[in-house]
């Protein structure tokens, strides 16, 4: 039977680039594309069939910031699949970012300038808000949308007959800084984004001890800086413009500046090939890219504290059992 691989956020970015490459590597794969209203997955599916038209392309309509969204497609999946042998868990949102100019300047001239360009530190902030599930935004659609996702889907995913992989799109923006365990929806900071992600590595640690047993595999990968709609919101588009030549000098020295959508699938592409038995779970996949344009992949130890990865984990456990309390009708 042919792989069936669910993608979210699949409608644009490294979400679309990921399903056509996949697609590109194996086209009997039977691709599930998940975007959040009809309209995006049809417009996507039309779009991933123009340049593979003998592709299986289906879709599911999901907002990984709403749980009752969450529930529906869940339950749409287990009717349609008896498996999933690969979950990329790659929506997700940044909100209303600002730079810091002040904080970039200070950055020149203390010779971190590099440092803060790759991973955002001190540089970036966002202002989160609640959704309709008075759940912090950020958090509910990059971790816990997922989270939930991964719980309603591990019929598909355990005990079958080969390993099933979820692989999920974390950040270089990933600090142990930005997260605390008891503001984990981070509501009281302003790097919802680089909290949640730190959020998802963690996450990620604890699923492969807890699943391993059972055949399910968790990894998380880093495109690395590639310009999307989620990369343009944050400075003027005619800002970007005057910076892109500057941008491709930068990749020289910085090889995480990936800059494409197809460089930055590199690394969900390339573990779809590994043997998920062979791979370290404290070790998160990056996208990389040499200045001539040639892409790798590049593992580095994350920097996790299992015990505090314990701990959140049973708190998303006890926000799920809270969270799903008023969408009985749509659980098994």
């Amino acid at each position: 039977m042919e792989r069936v691989v669910l993608v979210t956020g699949a409608s644009s970015g490294v979400g679309l680039a990921l399903c056509q490459r996949l697609l590109e590597e194996d086209g009997r794969i039977h691709l599930c594309i998940a975007c959040r209203n009809e309209q995006k997955s049809e417009a996507t599916r039309d779009l991933i069939l123009a340049t593979h038209p003998a592709a299986q392309v289906s879709t599911v309509d999901v907002d990984l910031g709403s749980l009752a969204s969450i529930l529906r497609a869940a339950r749409e999946l287990r009717c349609r699949f008896q498996r999933l042998d690969f979950v990329y868990l790659n929506a997700g949102i940044m909100p209303n970012p600002h730079v810091n100019f002040k904080a970039l300047w200070h950055g020149l001239l203390t010779g971190r300038v590099l440092h803060m360009l790759t991973t955002a530190e001190g540089i970036m902030t966002q202002t989160d808000r609640l959704n309709g599930d008075g759940l912090q935004e950020v958090f509910a659609t990059n971790l816990f949308g997922h989270f939930i996702l991964v719980r309603q889907l591990q019929s598909l995913l355990c005990g079958n007959e080969k390993p099933s992989r979820l692989i999920w799109t974390s950040s270089s923006n990933a600090r142990e800084s930005a997260f605390s365990l008891s503001d984990y929806q981070h509501a009281k900071g302003q790097e919802s984004y680089s909290s949640s992600k730190y959020a998802t590595d963690l996450t990620s640690v604890v699923l492969n001890r807890k699943f391993n047993n059972q055949g399910l595999y968790s990894s998380v990968v880093c495109p690395g800086l590639v310009m999307s709609n989620m990369t343009y919101r944050i400075l003027p588009v005619f800002l970007w413009k005057l910076l892109m030549p500057i941008m491709w000098l930068i990749r020289f020295f910085a090889k995480t500046y990936t800059l494409t959508p197809y460089n930055g699938a590199e690394a969900h592409v390339w573990l779809f090939k590994q043997k998920p038995e062979y791979l370290d779970s404290l070790v998160k996949y990056h996208s990389c890219t040499s200045g001539l344009g040639k892409c790798y992949v590049e593992p580095r130890k994350m920097d996790v504290d299992e015990d505090i990865a314990e701990k959140l984990y049973q708190k998303l456990l006890d926000l799920e059992e809270q969270a799903v309390e008023k969408y009985r009708d749509l659980l098994d």
